[in-house]
């Protein structure tokens, strides 16, 4: 059976650079980065050029990159912080966000008594700009906006720079999930305004397991994990030597191939959009994912004109792996947080939602695999209704 991948916004296939990298680093560099002999030393020497070469790639001091395992440590890690260290008494975010930041502000909301604000979303998941800067001016509360970069359901790109603007008049701190995003746009962190990022290596094509933070350097965290002093003594534990390596390799390539990638993909998702248009009448696309300017190129969000809760599974009998939602409730018959906060819930009774998600290992012979079953699907259920 053929079998197709269109789940790459869950995670993508490692590069056989990226492997080869690893496997090198494996076979040569095995002393702990924390020894001092040269063993260590050798070790200390590959994690430090990682950092290196991927705070150069994002302009800014490799003292601002701190290694975690994904974006999920990365984004509890400053949302706590912020809380815990720098006195962020408010925050103002989304019920677009991903479950880490979503689950993270609820907690500091009921634990340590942090007013939580979600700032209005209009029917396609775009952010309320104006509402937000009217939240901003309301309070003198030490604040922090968390609003990621691109969602990873629906694709919508948050208008970065204008949030950026509105942060930095009102004095409030700007934290960006940027998991869907690092390596796929480009990213000045140094010129910008943004002082709190993250990043799984496994959304580039990297390794899992390994990630980054990116905290603006003159901000005052202390450590969440004490008993060593790594990582700038802000996160102790011995060091992922090889998924760092892997991490710096994959960051690299998809710097290299930024424009190739993005061109070649863009061509992917188009070409989706209008053979699902043709196929299947009364598709349409959830959020802005059906709008190439407007949303991750990566990301196609479907919704298809009829209710079928398993989907997903129908689509694996034939080979193909897509999602109903995001990574942490594929596989469920639910419908998403994310999906809820756009949909009213009779158009959720009476579609369903597909998350289709592209990268430069796809073709478009997948793509025509995927509409002819979708269409297969779609004509069962037009028999039985």
């Amino acid at each position: 059976m053929q079998r197709v991948y269109l789940d790459n916004a869950a995670t993508t296939p490692m590069h056989n650079e990226v492997i080869e990298t690893m496997t090198e680093c494996m076979q040569t560099v095995y002393g702990n980065p924390s020894s001092t002999h040269v063993f260590g030393r050798e070790a200390k020497a590959r994690m430090e050029l990682s950092r290196k070469k991927i705070a150069g790639l994002l302009n800014v001091s490799p003292a601002e990159i701190i290694f975690t395992s994904c974006g999920t440590e990365s984004n509890n890690f400053i949302i706590r912080s912020c809380v815990d260290h720098l006195g962020v008494q408010r925050i103002i975010t989304s019920t677009l966000e991903h479950k880490c930041v979503q689950e993270t502000v609820s907690e500091m909301e009921t634990s340590k008594n942090v007013e939580v604000i979600r700032v209005k979303l209009d029917e396609y998941g775009s952010v309320d700009y104006h509402q937000l800067e009217q939240i901003l001016k309301s309070s003198n509360k030490k604040t922090l906006v968390t609003l990621m970069h691109a969602n990873n359901e629906i694709g919508n790109l948050l208008d970065i720079e204008k949030v950026q603007r509105l942060c930095e008049e009102n004095d409030a701190l700007f934290h960006t999930d940027t998991v869907q995003t690092i390596g796929h746009y480009p990213l000045d962190l140094s010129a910008s305004k943004i002082d709190f990022a993250s990043c799984s290596a496994h959304k580039l094509h990297g390794p899992k397991g390994i990630g980054f933070a990116y905290i603006k350097k003159s901000l005052g965290f202390k450590p969440q994990i004490t008993g060593g002093g790594q990582e700038r003594n802000l996160r102790s534990g011995t060091e992922n030597v090889y998924g760092v390596v892997g991490l710096a390799k994959a960051f690299e390539m998809a710097t290299e191939d930024m424009d190739a990638h993005r061109e070649y993909i863009e061509g992917l998702k188009s070409y989706a959009i209008e053979k699902l248009m043709a196929e299947i009448p009364g598709v349409l696309f959830n959020g802005l994912s059906g709008d190439l300017q407007k949303s991750l190129y990566t990301v196609l969000n479907v919704r298809l004109p009829f209710k079928d809760p398993l989907i997903g599974f129908e689509l694996e009998l034939k080979g193909i792996a897509v999602s109903q939602g995001s990574a942490c409730s594929s596989g469920a018959s639910k419908v998403s947080m994310v999906i809820q906060s756009i949909l009213d819930p009779e158009t959720i009774e009476i579609t369903t939602p597909l998350r289709i998600s592209f990268s430069c290992y796809n073709t478009r012979e997948e793509i025509d695999r995927l509409v002819a079953v979708l269409k297969q699907i779609a004509e069962k259920h037009l028999v039985l209704h």
